[in-house]
């Protein structure tokens, strides 16, 4: 379990390096879906370096999913897209200040009812009561 939380405590260090990079990118740019673009290819060509070493023999299985698992891409697209066009007039804490509490909100309810074949969390009143703590903490953290 360790590895988890570590890996998923990188990935969440990556989200606001990635917001204030690719915003900076796409002010440089004058162009958000310019930047996004450039984001993507760069993610492609290094997921396909992940896909070869990894086994890309697993492609041949998305033939067989549902559709609807595939709006994940439309999700990190709008994410992608809205975060490089809010930060630099927003600021890259109060963006992620919201992402964050987006998160919080959603993966409670995923959690709660398993959707997409999540593990079922029920959402109890220590759990709300945890996750409002986690929201309020990261509230405090954006006041002046």
């Amino acid at each position: 379990m360790p590895i988890y939380a570590l890996t998923m405590l990188a990935a969440g260090f990556g989200i606001p390096l990635l917001a204030a990079l690719n915003a900076a990118l796409g002010q440089r740019m004058s162009s958000p879906a310019a930047a996004a673009t450039i984001l993507f290819c760069v993610a492609l060509t290094a997921t396909i370096a992940v896909l070869a070493v990894t086994g890309p023999a697993a492609l041949a299985r998305a033939a067989g999913a549902p559709r609807h698992l595939f709006l994940a891409g439309l999700f990190v697209a709008f994410y992608v897209l809205t975060v490089t066009w809010v930060a630099p007039k927003f600021g890259v804490g109060n963006a992620v200040f919201f992402v964050l509490l987006g998160q919080l909100v959603s993966a409670a309810a995923i959690d709660h009812f398993g959707l997409f074949t999540a593990q079922v969390s029920p959402l109890t009143f220590t759990r709300a009561l945890g996750i409002g703590v986690m929201g309020i903490g990261v509230w405090i953290t954006q006041q002046a």
